[in-house]
């Protein structure tokens, strides 16, 4: 809610005269539909440098061939609709070489599931066919009489009936190839995705019968060891490949870069529970959880070689878990009698151990179940690990998968090469050969903008930068504080002196912490709330007032469960600004980057553009300015019920650019567009985010309202580029009309992406491209407005480029002007001695969204209040605690 001090600004900034629409005041924006922008220009600014790019020229042979698409529905012969798409590959390649002359020759392209693609038409529009698949020694479907196997040895060893499927071919759609040409020209095409769609499908089918697994676009070799990386918890990273066809100003380019997904570890199934529960021995282990885990999964049977889904786990042990088996005797008729499926294993041979007092596992149906003894039984290959990893999984992983550039570039083009893309039938069919080198391209490098510190100024060399003898620009002194340790092994003497010695080298004066208080050792097996509530219980013992900052040691380096009930209690409850550390070592390079931290949370700033001091940002600087940035964060994979965080920050103190405040808000899980920009209520007042930053921007931009709003938007996809301009800007224009100006503002809209697969690399070079790099030519699009860039210092691995899409740009920027723009952005990250990849603003949003999410880690989503909405499958949003007064304008996030 707003308080009553902002809604005061709030009628400042509303006119006298009722607002009229946008387009009645003389802005035509909000009465036509938005569409990104076309390419005005290039830039020309910065140091030339030859580039390679993982890009492989694609060259079209024949324009004219037609892609033809048919539907395809395969069905069992009790008419049972086919679902798995391996089985659909199969029926399909089974098709072909049955049918071939009925098909009149012609190759085929298969998605997988129901779309079929030729070169040229079939025969007939509408075809019918009967496909006899012959199985070899797999799952067949359950006896249904409880049997730990499905029959006996004897009977697994024969081949499984032949199955029969009925095809159904038709005619949908022509989609010729000559529109990858128009879109190359610039041209819109509305068959150009579709067409490219096809050639994606060419790739994948083609890894499909090499028997690789496939995850979108990348494909991924589980047959060879050398691909696999133990993440620790039963997970494994597997690497591959992600090829995608893209058009460019340089033409159709085949996109091929590293990729790498999660997978179980496979293997005997006693391994990986063990692994995944971070357990020693099977009785160790959380069957519940075990169950949740196991779901689903595929195993082979050691002892018969046979393939199983699991179902779920049996209610009692192995040698309590009885079912009915039939005894035969020498009339022939057969005595139904009660069996262990210990002892049913024990009479065939087999001995088992430790599975004997462990569950079974059912691999049967829900009313028919067969059961196994674990330790007889190992996860099946290439089965995706799809929840969220944990930090020391995320970390493991970030090691194991870092690839220097010439590395990278080797993996890339072998691929291609062994990929022998020129024998495929189907690419030569439509005339399209792939070059098997990388993309050269013409790249700039961008001078370092000068930032300003308390004593000097300075050109950063190479991206980064230091505080070695240096003052903070505006160091914020702080004497009311104390330092409170949650059972980590810190001296608490130690760090505070080291701390005060270091912010006197800085600039801060930092007086003698009024405290040092250590958790009381009864409360360590408490919960975290619990234990954040004792810990403020001694704090008020032993403070006499409110203190302006507390530093608090955590017992975790990551994920400590305390931080999220710390910030909320400080943040929420009683507006003291917090910063919590775990440290490792403590020395002076981790101590300023804590002060930094500390100072910028207090309203300090620690360096400074040199041109935000002599307001020489081109069309920024003179004209009043709000820099925006916006993201959301989203629960981990599986969670529906946790909601999604949407932040916002806005600059404040025009004409600086590196002072920002947060609006945060909860809204429906997994949904990326914010729905609170702007939020009209039935009173007539607007409670969205956007307001309280414009109000802050105002309040501290000495009563100057924004005549320029430039927004960056983090986090979204070209499928939703729309929605970003005619969704999410609607409702900041709504916002900025709902206060009032005399002026309206103009905008410039930019995304940026870093979840792409595009990579540069130096020719010839062993290092990352340098800090500052930026390409808008050849590999960019032919008619939109993007370009890569690197701000940062790639130091680890291949650097990533982030790209960056301009979708509107009402203020006009120059291309050089609105890249050095970008590039100064990226310098102006508080927190930081170095650029970072993706401008400041977009960072802020991040962390803020983050931070705030901690917050309702710990609440129950099952619960129902009157103050909260409600999302679209019925579901609770619950609303985020609201900021103190004190801390709603800092930098909290930071």
């Amino acid at each position: 809610m707003a308080s009553a001090k902002d809604q005061d600004v709030g009628k400042e900034l509303t006119p006298v005269l009722p607002v009229l629409p946008r387009a009645d005041a003389g802005h035509q924006a909000e009465a036509r539909h938005f569409h990104p922008m076309v390419r005005p220009g290039v830039g020309r600014s910065g140091r030339r440098i030859q580039l390679l790019s993982n890009h492989f020229t694609v060259k079209l042979h024949d324009e004219d061939a037609v892609f033809y698409h048919y539907s395809v529905a395969i069905k069992y012969e009790d008419e049972r609709v086919v679902e798995g798409k391996g089985i659909g590959r199969k029926v399909i390649d089974k098709l072909y070489q049955a049918y071939s002359s009925e098909l009149g020759g012609k190759e085929l392209a298969y998605d997988g599931e129901k779309s079929l693609f030729t070169v040229g038409p079939l025969p007939q529009k509408i075809l019918d066919f009967k496909v006899i698949l012959e199985e070899s020694p797999a799952r067949s479907s359950a006896s249904g009489n409880g049997s730990p196997e499905e029959g006996n040895g004897k009977r697994a060893k024969r081949l499984l009936p032949a199955k029969t499927f009925y095809v159904e071919i038709r005619y949908a759609a022509k989609i010729p190839l000559n529109s990858i040409a128009q879109a190359i020209k610039g041209l819109e095409s509305e068959n150009t995705q579709e067409a490219l769609r096809v050639l994606d499908i060419i790739l994948r089918q083609q890894q499909a019968r090499r028997g690789f697994l496939l995850v979108r676009q990348s494909f991924f070799n589980g047959s060879d060891s050398r691909n696999y990386c133990d993440l620790g918890g039963g997970v494994s990273g597997c690497r591959g490949l992600d090829s995608s066809f893209r058009i460019t100003s340089g033409g159709l380019m085949l996109n091929m870069d590293v990729s790498t997904t999660m997978l179980l570890t496979p293997g005997p199934v006693r391994n990986f529970l063990l692994a995944n529960q971070n357990v020693r021995e099977p009785h160790q282990v959380d069957w519940g959880k075990a169950k949740r885990m196991l779901r689903n999964l595929r195993i082979k049977a050691r002892h018969t070689g046979m393939e199983f889904k699991i179902i779920g786990l049996s209610e009692l042990p192995c040698n309590q878990q009885l079912f009915s088996m039939k005894c035969k005797n020498g009339s022939g008729d057969g005595q139904t009698v009660e069996v262990t499926v210990y002892d049913y294993f024990a009479q065939l041979g087999i001995q088992l151990s430790w599975s004997a007092h462990a569950p079974c596992l059912d691999v049967g149906r829900p009313k028919k179940p067969i059961y196994l003894p674990m330790e007889l039984c190992d996860l099946l290959p290439l089965q995706r690990y799809t929840k969220a990893l944990t930090t020391q999984q995320r970390a493991a992983l970030v090691e194991k998968s870092r690839q220097k550039p010439p590395e990278r570039i080797r993996v890339v083009t072998d691929a291609v090469r062994s990929n022998k893309y020129d024998e495929d039938r189907m690419l030569r069919a439509c005339g399209i050969s792939i070059d098997k080198q990388l993309t050269r391209v013409d790249g700039r490098v961008l001078d370092a903008p000068k930032l300003q510190f308390g004593n000097e100024e300075f050109f950063p060399q190479k991206g980064r930068w230091n505080f070695n003898n240096k003052k903070l620009l505006e160091p914020k002194h702080f004497e009311r504080w104390a330092i409170v340790n949650f059972s980590a092994r810190c001296d608490l003497s130690h760090l505070s002196r080291e701390l005060i010695n270091c912010g006197a080298r800085k600039g801060i004066q930092v007086g003698r912490p009024y405290t040092l208080i250590d958790e009381d050792p009864q409360c360590r097996r408490a919960g975290p709330i619990v234990r954040v509530e004792k810990m403020f219980e001694l704090i008020k013992a032993k403070l006499p007032g409110p203190p302006e900052f507390l530093l608090c040691v955590l017992p975790e380096r990551k994920n400590s469960d305390i931080y999220g009930p710390w910030k909320k209690k400080n943040l929420h409850e009683l507006g003291i600004v917090t910063q919590c550390i775990a440290p490792l070592k403590i020395n002076d390079q981790y101590l300023t980057n804590v002060l930094l931290k500390i100072n910028a949370k207090l309203g300090g700033l620690n360096s400074l553009l040199t041109v935000e001091q002599m307001r020489s940002i081109p069309l920024v600087n003179m004209v009043p300015t709000m820099i925006v940035g916006m993201d959301v964060s989203h629960g981990s994979p599986g969670r529906s019920d946790v909601p999604s965080i949407a932040a916002v920050v806005g600059s404040r103190s025009w004409p600086q650019v590196s002072r920002y405040r947060a609006s945060v808000r909860s809204q429906s899980p997994k949904v990326e567009m914010i729905d609170a920009l702007f939020k009209l209520m039935p009173n007539g007042e607007d409670e969205g985010m956007m307001r309280e930053l414009l109000i802050d921007f105002f309040q501290s931009s000495n009563g100057r309202k924004p005549e320029q709003i430039v927004i960056f938007r983090d986090g979204v996809s070209e499928t939703q580029f729309n929605q970003v301009l005619n969704v999410e800007l609607d409702q900041i224009i709504k916002a900025v009309n709902h206060l009032g100006v005399e002026k309206f503002p103009k905008f410039t809209v930019i995304v940026a992406q870093k979840n792409h697969h595009t990579k540069l690399f130096q020719d010839g070079a062993p290092d990352n491209v340098p800090p500052g790099t930026v390409v808008d030519l050849k590999i960019v699009h032919p008619r939109n407005y993007d370009f890569f860039m690197c701000a940062h210092a790639g130091m680890i691995g291949t650097t990533r480029p982030t790209h960056y899409h301009v979708l509107l740009d009402e203020i006009g920027f120059s291309a050089d002007d609105l890249q050095q723009f970008v590039h100064a952005l990226s310098y102006v990250y508080q927190r930081s001695t170095t650029a970072i990849s993706v401008v400041a603003p977009i960072c802020y949003a991040h962390l803020a969204a983050l931070q705030m999410s901690q917050f309702v880690k710990f609440e129950d989503f099952s619960d129902t209040s009157s103050g909260q909405a409600t999302a679209a499958g019925g579901h609770v949003i619950p609303e985020l605690p609201p900021l103190h007064d004190n801390v709603r304008s800092s930098m909290f996030f930071c």
